[in-house]
């Protein structure tokens, strides 16, 4: 019993350090962008993979539509500087030559676009998903999802992107990448910490029950 309330005093602790972070992260580091220099871009480079209007319809490529503009410019630095790993992510913001205002533009164009309502495949994994997303797993010390992600998955910028209808492979591949350590661009590690104490059918749940939200 002790174990387990020092391990949820540390994730929560982490979960509130790093909210603190992310306010200041969107306040003091993200110029406001202009989406209407971003459509060259988009239409040359991202869409192909991401859809014009950053609804992609490839079910391991995110959908970028609505999602965070602080957290979309994150994640491009992080790619365009190797924190975040990919080998195609990283080669096309190389062969693309970024600069901060592309990123902060195209980071600008995908956050202002409406994301389209995704479904969830399997209802039997979302049911059991709903309940790690919303309750966590005390035993384990995996927090409510919704913490940090909001009850709906819209997310709490900048670092907390969101998972509404998001595709549920991606989202998987994502949580996986956290627990083996491919993917390490989290402040202060934390969702690597998570990942690790999630079990593989738990990752697979809660990514089936965010790609319903709406």
């Amino acid at each position: 019993m002790k174990n387990t309330v020092l391990k949820n005093t540390v994730v929560f602790a982490a979960l509130a350090t790093l909210t603190a972070f992310s306010h200041a992260f969107a306040e003091d580091s993200i110029a406001k962008g202009d989406p209407a220099k971003a459509q060259q871009l988009v239409t040359t480079v991202c869409a192909a993979c991401h859809g014009a209007d950053g609804n992609s319809t490839a079910s391991d490529k995110p959908k970028l539509a609505g999602q965070g503009q602080a957290y979309l410019y994150k994640q491009l630095s992080d790619f365009k500087s190797g924190k975040r790993q990919n080998a195609i992510m990283q080669g096309i913001v190389a062969s693309s030559n970024l600069t901060p205002d592309d990123m902060q533009n195209l980071a600008a164009y995908f956050a202002s676009q409406t994301a389209k309502p995704g479904v969830a495949k399997d209802k039997a994994l979302a049911e059991a998903g709903q309940k790690v997303f919303k309750g966590g797993d005390s035993g384990s010390g995996v927090p409510a999802c919704a913490s940090c992600h909001g009850p709906t998955g819209a997310g709490i910028p900048a670092e907390f992107p969101r998972l509404a209808g998001q595709h549920a492979l991606y989202v998987y591949t994502q949580l996986n990448n956290f627990r083996l350590g491919l993917r390490t661009n989290d402040g202060g590690k934390m969702m690597e910490t998570i990942a690790t104490r999630m079990t593989d059918q738990e990752m697979k749940e809660v990514a089936a029950y965010v790609s319903g939200l709406q």
